[in-house]
């Protein structure tokens, strides 16, 4: 395990006893690997964790205590150092916050400063929130001269003589603006006060009585509470079918691990589908716990953050940045579907979050609990080798009966040209909506259609910034790359020949396949749910909630209406396109196909009703159908192991990718050959490539890759670094690392 220090330093924190100057070594959050050497003279001296203000490059910057030693044992000259400006008034970054910070530096092959960064986003959070103003009644009368509104004698009425209210506060619970309250207290009616403000987040209560649990689920929530309340570091894998109330099975560890006064860190894939997962943790625990997300404003950040510092949330859900945040008390991390591809961090520090999970709660020697119906291999091995524990949840709760999934074979009972949905699927719909239940549509495609072309000419529609089609989206009217941003509105001409009339729309996307359906079903009812929505969570939860009122008969939608919803009157779900996630190079195509496909069909029959799920598929024979129809998740799983196996894949043996990008494509093609030439020539370990990457251009860069593959035994990370020492690489051409890819584009 790295430790906090950079090699010329030695980790103790012991106060000096000699007269000064004392030296101590300060880590910023910028892309540098090494700390710097500052003095101090603060009293009470500084200690490890604490954020101070130093003078950098000719300005003031915040950075973070990482180790503090007697003034011996540097190369830099004392006359020559600077002095700590002052301490932050925040709490300090806990110890086993900063291991955790230099442990993932050290393995991504990423700055420990960058890092930092990531623990320290919330610059605003270091200082204290200021008191909160009041305002209370001065006496019963009112001032002498003070016109009185009605407004102002409702706001009277409700202010306290002895509690103060905020003005936001008392205008609410009085019917008026905050306007009227000011405007009292400056005729001398209300009295201003300062005082503290009220915690941000209420504490949950874990003596709430929760819902009543299966013999399985007891079962399964009876070993997570002896963990919880053994402590120390474990992982355990809760796997269940869908439907199996894992949620409920873990919310079990979260109360004991609040009766021992200790934090909680959920982690989820999509924020935006946390709203029904939220409703339930707010009736479980009578509070809900605090958000964490890139969606939050500034000011919400901050009151997250420093509520976590200083223990006052006692809970977090949140998206895979969450693990970075100053948890002094940390007792439990949990990661619900942990299976899922949005755990990988693909930009700037490049990590997966689920293993990171579990490497947070190694540093705080705690319990991680791993949720899934469909583990990852990855995580499937370390259960079969015994490094991970597993309790298992086999049925759905409450008597209901996993869904029948059948193969629609597109080859034999495909639609007429320019229609989507099958015969068979059709006849499915006008049954189930003339029964009175409910359906979901599953395409894994935003928009109407991903490309359009000249039917005269064959132009087709692309992204000058990457190596993409533009996708046609109907709502508002554009064409989109869904990579960069980039668009523009639908042109009446072929740029290319200057035709008019003759460009197409190739394919369905979600907005196309609701066309179809409105002009199939028109007197029914139905929404479209997809990342790119307007409205983000809140319109994501509030289509959720139509559907469980059943004020929408059919669903349609992307992956975003997968996970953890459970929809008690949908009987009905159809893959519009099952073979979609299959195309390309990506070694994990397969798992990841059976394990959405195997969520989506989860939606199905989750109460009294039985379900039944369609894939629309021009592959039934191929395994991962096979898997689904059969419902044999894990003879699918042991093929698929078999297979890695065999050629050395992960998790079997490592990976790591080398990306090369820049504006120049010269430039960048030769980068990636100096960098074959100085590839590590040592036994067992593949160099592949260097090749373009199968997305070329993105964001305007050309990408050029290499990746490496080596046995479990040897050390990856130092390997990559030390073949990147290697090789001077020019100014205006950058390196990513991506150890454990997960992305082959």
């Amino acid at each position: 395990m790295p430790s906090r220090h950079t090699s010329s330093s030695q980790h103790s924190c012991t106060h000096p006893t000699d007269p000064p100057p004392r030296r101590v070594r300060v880590m910023l959050p910028l892309p540098l690997d090494c700390a710097y050497d500052y003095l101090e003279d603060l009293d009470p001296p500084l200690t490890e964790g604490e954020f101070v203000r130093v003078p950098f490059a000719a300005r003031e910057r915040t950075g973070c205590v990482w180790s503090c030693h007697p003034g011996s044992g540097s190369a830099v000259d004392v006359k020559k150092l600077k002095h700590v400006i002052a301490r932050r008034d925040a709490p300090p970054l806990p110890a086993d916050a900063a291991c955790f910070i230099d442990w993932t530096a050290t393995y991504t092959c990423a700055p420990v400063g960058s890092v930092l960064r990531m623990a320290m986003s919330v610059p605003q959070a270091l200082d204290p929130q200021a008191n909160m103003t009041g305002y209370v009644r001065v006496e019963d009368t009112v001032p002498q001269g003070l016109r009185m509104t009605a407004a102002r004698v409702r706001v009277l009425d409700a202010a306290s003589r002895d509690v103060p209210l905020g003005a936001t506060e008392l205008a609410r619970r009085a019917g008026a603006g905050t306007s009227v309250v000011r405007g009292l207290a400056k005729a001398g009616a209300l009295a201003r006060v300062a005082c503290v403000s009220p915690p941000s987040f209420a504490t949950p209560d874990s003596w709430r009585v929760g819902p009543s649990l299966s013999t399985d689920q007891e079962t399964a929530a009876q070993e997570l509470r002896c963990k919880v309340n053994t402590g120390g570091f474990s992982v355990t894998l809760l796997d269940g079918v869908t439907g199996s109330g894992k949620t409920e099975v873990y919310f079990e560890a979260v109360a004991a691990t609040l009766k021992r006064s200790k934090q909680v860190l959920v982690l989820v894939p999509e924020i935006t589908l946390t709203g029904q997962w939220l409703e339930r943790f707010t009736e479980r625990f009578g509070v809900a716990p605090a958000p964490w997300h890139s969606d939050l404003t500034q000011k919400k950040r901050r009151t997250v953050w420093r509520a976590v510092a200083e223990h006052s949330a006692h809970v977090v859900v949140g998206a895979r940045s969450a693990l970075f945040l100053p948890f002094p008390s940390l007792g439990l991390v949990v990661v619900d579907e942990e299976h899922e591809a949005a755990y990988k961090q693909e930009e700037g520090v490049i990590y997966h979050a689920r293993d990171m999970a579990v490497v947070r709660g190694r540093e705080a020697a705690c319990l991680v609990v791993l949720v899934s119906a469909t583990p990852s291999l990855e995580t499937t091995v370390n259960v079969e080798e015994g490094r991970y524990d597993r309790v298992y949840l086999p049925d759905r709760h409450g008597g209901a009966i996993m869904p029948q999934v059948e193969a629609i074979d597109m080859r034999r009972e495909g639609p007429k040209a320019g229609q989507w949905l099958s015969p068979p699927l059709r006849k499915a719909l006008a049954r189930t909506f003339a029964r009175g239940e409910q359906a979901m549509l599953f395409l894994n495609r935003r928009g109407y259609a991903p490309l359009t072309l000249c039917r005269g000419c064959g132009h087709r529609f692309s992204c000058p910034n990457c190596t993409a089609w533009l996708v046609t989206h109907h709502k508002p009217a554009r064409l989109i790359c869904h990579h960069c941003g980039y668009c523009l509105p639908p042109p009446e001409f072929c740029p290319q020949c200057g035709v008019g009339d003759t460009l197409a729309a190739c394919g369905p996307g979600v907005d196309r396949i609701a066309e179809e359906t409105e002009s199939l079903f028109p007197d029914r009812r139905w929404a479209v749910m997809s990342s790119d929505m307007t409205g983000g969570a809140q319109a994501a939860a509030e289509i959720l909630t139509q559907v469980r009122d059943h004020e929408i008969d059919l669903l349609i939608g992307t992956q975003i209406i997968a996970k953890g919803h459970h929809l008690p009157g949908l009987t009905l779900v159809g893959v519009v396109d099952a073979d979609l996630g299959l195309a390309g190079g990506d070694l994990r195509a397969g798992e990841r196909t059976f394990q959405l496909l195997h969520q989506v069909a989860g939606r199905a029959g989750r109460e009294s009703q039985p379900g039944k799920v369609y894939l629309q598929t021009y592959m039934p024979e191929h395994p991962v159908m096979e898997a689904l129809i059969s419902g044999n998740r894990d003879a699918f799983f042991e093929a698929e192991a078999v297979q890695r196996r065999r050629f050395g894949l992960p998790p079997f043996e490592r990976m790591a990718a080398v990306i090369i990008s820049g504006h120049s494509a010269a430039s960048v093609e030769t980068t990636a050959r100096h960098l074959r030439r100085a590839a590590p020539r040592e036994n067992g370990v593949d160099i592949l490539g260097p090749a373009p990457a199968p997305l070329t251009v993105l964001h305007g860069r050309t990408r050029w890759r290499l990746l490496l593959k080596a046995p479990r035994r040897v050390n990856v990370p130092e390997l990559v670094k030390n073949w990147l020492r290697a090789v001077k690489v020019p100014a205006h051409v950058r390196v990513h690392i991506d150890i454990d890819p997960h992305s082959f584009l």
